[in-house]
């Protein structure tokens, strides 16, 4: 009997509608919800009133007429077995005691041993040839135990079975010529009243046919087979040889036996005579209860076994347990007693395993993996000749019922195997197992030959159920009030929980069933519900429109945000096919740009302004010397680099503009901040009496300062320019993104660097008027004071400030402090010197003070470096300084040092060398030269006349060859203008 999903024409509608929501285009889904599938229903376990009494009584019947030696594992005690049914069946104890009342008095059934003669081994050859031709003879002896108690201490007796039971009781087997190991397999029915007092006998004789002498000579192989033939002629003709018996008495057997029996002889001549392989059941035969007599055999213990193992499902379940397939003692020791009483084959007891374990499993709740033990029983078993037409039947519509009720648990598989709970991946698989197997299964196929594959079914039912799930979902989500806010916040819950089921489709569910089936669930189910969700966004970013408000651009944005998460788990193009519905979604988005650009920039500039109002100008720590509003601009800005990242938007030219804003936005910010925090500094200082406080105030200002100029140059790494520039190529000029977004980093940070200078320079004004202060009162202490002990009090000045300032100011400040200060410094110095020209105190006081500031602007290495502390200005005053300081005979000595210095660097001339002194009389309006020495002059002629290149206005002079001073006269001498010493020529 095949299911509805057996024929793809009979398909439910739900299957249908799944795959046309497949092939549908966005466009064309509609907003009504699919028709959903209908629900299996399992077949019911339990029974009525009536049926549940005869399943009843059989099974006490079975209980009371209980036959053989138990089992190693079952219940011996009939008074347990009888409890264990009562509770099974939920039977009150009045109630029980009259059923058991009423089955005791039920006539007795009829007892029988079914005795399956299988093969013998080792035994007597009794023939010339040397082997036998075996037969058996067997029957049941009654009214008498066998004698000698033991199997090994029975009493030998020559033709037990021929002597003790009658021949219509006494069966025989076929005869197995010229053998010493026959196989017989056949099986015999033997009827008795009372086990204790009943034997089995088994008697093995050889067959002795008639045969002539020929016959046997020919036969003769050696010496032993002579005498045979001797032995053969002494005896009557057509007597049988007894090979050997075996005696059991029926109370020592169990219901089931299955062993070899050692054969006994009737005297001690040749005592091992091999071994005969028997196997026995204690059946039952016209038992009197109402099922027994009413229904087949195989039907009531399907019922039975349906009831119990429903009762031991149950009993786990109020223990809190899960039943994992294992039949408690009593449940077991009934089911094996009832089966074989019932004479049931192995194959029909895995048959009715299989059917009330599938019906049970669509009803109650344990692990699929309990139907593997009778799926694969009817498998190895499977003859569909030893089945009835209504058992094909019905074994067809458990198949198809389990198959129709496995899928719709797929179907549903996110509900009914939640990974909140451990094993759910687990049971799963074991139903995917359990599916597979039964569908390969020889007996599945003849029975359901048009059942679509199983791999088709579940990937039907899997799409079915991801649309069914979505609607579910969708549902879920659905706001209790009517609103384009509520409906946005509705469906950015439901993206996020299909984001959350494809996480899970592709970490857990789609290996289990690729292992399984081959199907991949996770591109399936991606592709099932983008075109879901894409038509539903699509729909609510039409109805939002143009205007687009801020609370609506938060509730878009984040969905855009959410959307671009889902797309991230797209499949590669291999595992999916087609165009996604998703692929450009950021399209619809495209008029809550403005919103979300605006929505940026007013929270971040909410946040400055409450993070300067908040501000103390307190630095953070030892380490950290700005304050909590320059960590939190930095959050700020870091928030905004982040919603750059997060936006990411497709289309390169207008991520370019959107990029351009963000960084406008950002250097607007910047340049905000320090017009606030400066406005913050001013209202904490404007009641401080402490000017220390105050500069500590500016300290941490331009501290701040400091740090955001470090943000806003991290801004081309943090909002990726360069890949920025990679995609933006094609679409914009070249030089363009330079142009644009470098020329406004760089202005900002221009405008940054300005704020910070004019900091700086109002430190520096500060510690200038100290620093003066200081070194205007260096020059004015007494003169017994020394000059090393004047500087103190400025050098005291500038540790105490410098140190302070060091502290409290970052690195780069600090240097643009000192260097502020050093130039200043100098200029100070310089000053005063030239006041103080004329005091050689002074200057030396000076002097020293110039050196000391040297050695503590540079602090070994840690402030200004040399290069910047040796300035013109400085060695200059440093020059002066010394020249001022020096004594008359030092400044004489230096004087002619110098000269002499500079003549030994003169290059000498062809025409010689003169040094002149010359001054200018402005009272007279003349020139005075002196004519100090001469070398290397060269004679131009006899009478001595000296030239020399001077203006023919010239007057005194000296002649340097007479070291005198005179009166020159001008004159010319071949047409070149010189001056004559009158005494030199006479």
């Amino acid at each position: 009997m095949a299911t509805l999903l057996s024929h793809p024409q009979q398909r439910p509608p739900f299957l249908r509608q799944a795959i046309k929501i497949r092939r549908q285009r966005v466009k064309d889904l509609q907003d009504p919800l699919p028709q959903t599938a209908p629900e299996i229903q399992p077949p019911s376990h339990h029974f009525s009133p009536e049926q549940r009494a005869q399943i009843y009584e059989d099974a006490l019947y079975t209980v009371l007429h209980r036959l053989g030696q138990p089992e190693p594992n079952h219940v011996t005690e009939a008074s347990e077995l009888l409890r264990y049914l009562q509770e099974a069946f939920h039977v009150e104890p009045e109630e029980h005691q009259q059923a058991l009342q009423r089955v005791r008095e039920l006539e007795k059934p009829t007892f029988c041993l079914k005795a399956t003669v299988k093969q013998a081994k080792g035994i007597l050859g009794k023939d010339v040839s040397g082997f036998s031709d075996p037969y058996c003879l067997l029957g049941i002896e009654q009214g008498v135990g066998a004698p000698g108690g033991s199997p090994g201490s029975r009493r030998r007796q020559k033709a037990v079975v021929k002597h003790t039971i009658p021949e219509e009781q006494t069966h025989r087997t076929q005869v197995v010529t010229q053998t010493l190991n026959p196989v017989w397999d056949e099986t015999f029915i033997l009827e008795f009243e009372d086990i204790t007092n009943s034997s089995f006998h088994l008697d093995m004789w050889d067959l002795d046919t008639v045969e002539s002498v020929r016959q046997k000579l020919g036969e003769l192989t050696d010496l032993h087979g002579l005498r045979r033939i001797f032995k053969e002629a002494r005896k009557d003709k057509g007597q049988d040889d007894f090979l050997g018996n075996v005696v059991l008495r029926l109370q020592d057997l169990r219901c089931r036996e299955d062993q070899w029996y050692p054969l006994e002889p009737r005297t001690e001549t040749y005592p091992d005579r091999g071994q005969c392989h028997l196997q026995f059941q204690l059946i039952h035969k016209r038992r009197a209860t109402l099922a027994s007599r009413s229904q087949p055999s195989y039907t009531v213990h399907l019922h039975l076994l349906q009831q119990l193992v429903s009762h031991e499902v149950t009993q786990h379940q109020a223990g809190s347990t899960s039943w994992d397939g294992s039949l408690s003692p009593q449940a077991a020791t009934v089911l094996f007693l009832h089966a074989t009483q019932k004479d049931l084959s192995d194959f029909h007891q895995s048959m009715a395993q299989w059917l009330a374990y599938s019906r049970l499993y669509q009803s109650l709740e344990f692990p699929s993996s309990c139907l593997l033990h009778p799926i694969t029983s009817i498998e190895y078993q499977w003859i569909q000749g030893r089945l009835k037409a209504e058992q094909e039947e019905e074994l067809a519509a458990s198949f198809s019922s389990l198959l129709a009720y496995g899928l719709s648990l797929i179907r549903r598989f996110r509900s009914v195997f939640p990974l909140s709970v451990s094993d759910s991946p687990a049971r799963l698989q074991s139903l995917l197992r359990v599916l597979v197997q039964m569908c390969k299964m020889k007996a599945f196929r003849e029975l359901c030959p048009n059942t679509a594959p199983l791999p088709q079914l579940v990937t039907e039912a899997l799409q079915t159920g991801t649309t069914e799930w979505f609607h579910l979902k969708q549902q879920h989500h659905q706001p209790m009030m009517q609103g384009m806010l509520e409906a946005g916040k509705a469906l950015l819950g439901l993206v996020q929980d299909i984001i959350g089921d494809l996480h899970q489709c592709q970490r857990t569910w789609d290996k289990i069933f690729h292992n399984a089936l081959k199907i991949h669930l996770f591109p399936m189910a991606f592709r099932e519900l983008q075109w879901l969700v894409a038509k539903r966004v699509q729909d609510h970013t039409t109805a939002v429109g143009d205007a687009v408000s801020p609370e609506m651009g938060e509730s878009l944005f984040q969905l855009y945000i959410t959307l671009k998460e889902l797309c991230q788990l797209c499949p590669s193009s291999s595992e999916r096919d087609g165009v996604l519905a998703l692929e450009s979604f950021h399209r619809w988005f495209q008029p809550a740009i403005p919103s979300w650009l605006q929505k940026t920039y007013s929270v971040a500039l909410a946040r400055v302004q409450r993070a300067v109002q908040m501000d103390e100008l307190v630095p953070l720590g030892e380490l950290t010397k700005h304050s909590t509003s320059a960590v939190d601009l930095s959050t700020c800005f870091a928030q905004i680099s982040h919603t750059a990242r997060q936006l990411d938007w497709p289309d390169p030219e207008e991520a370019f503009m959107i990029t351009v804003k963000f960084v406008e936005d950002t250097c607007r910010l910047a340049l905000v901040y320090c017009s606030l925090i400066k406005a913050r500094a001013r209202e904490l200082s404007s009641g401080q009496k402490d000017q220390a406080q105050a500069a500590n105030m500016l300290c941490v200002v331009v501290n701040d300062m400091e740090q955001l100029r470090l943000v806003i140059g991290k801004l081309p790494a943090q909002l990726a320019w360069e890949a920025l520039e990679h995609r933006v190529g094609a679409v914009l000029e070249q030089g363009q993104l330079q142009n644009t977004l470098h020329a406004q980093l760089q202005s900002a940070l221009a405008g940054l660097g300005h704020e910070i200078r004019t900091g700086v320079h109002t430190l520096a004004e500060q510690l200038e008027v100290g620093i003066a202060k200081h070194i205007q009162k260096l020059v004015g202490i007494r003169e017994s004071v020394l000059p090393e002990d004047a500087i103190l009090p400025l050098m005291k000045f500038l540790e105490v400030e410098l140190c302070y300032m060091n502290t409290n100011l970052v690195q780069e400040n600090f240097s643009s402090l000192l260097t502020l200060l050093w130039t200043h410094t100098l200029t100070v110095l310089e000053e005063v010197a030239a006041s103080q020209r004329s005091s050689s105190l002074a200057s030396k006081r000076l002097k020293i003070a110039l050196q000391n500031l040297e050695i503590c602007f540079h602090a070994e290495g840690c402030g200004l470096p040399p290069e910047a502390l040796h300035t013109a200005t400085f060695q200059a005053l440093q020059r002066n300084l010394e020249l001022q300081a020096a004594s008359s005979r030092e400044l004489i000595r230096r004087y002619f040092c110098g000269r002499i210095q500079q003549q030994s660097e003169t290059i000498s001339e062809e025409l010689g060398a003169v040094t002149v002194k010359a001054s200018y009389r402005t009272s007279e309006q003349k020139l005075h030269v002196e004519l100090l020495s001469a070398s290397s002059l060269l004679p131009l002629d006899s009478n001595a006349w000296c030239l020399l290149s001077c203006a023919a206005s010239l007057g005194h002079a000296s002649c340097s060859p007479c070291w005198t001073t005179t009166h020159w006269g001008p004159t010319t001498w071949k047409g070149r203008p010189f001056c004559r010493c009158v005494r030199c020529t006479g």
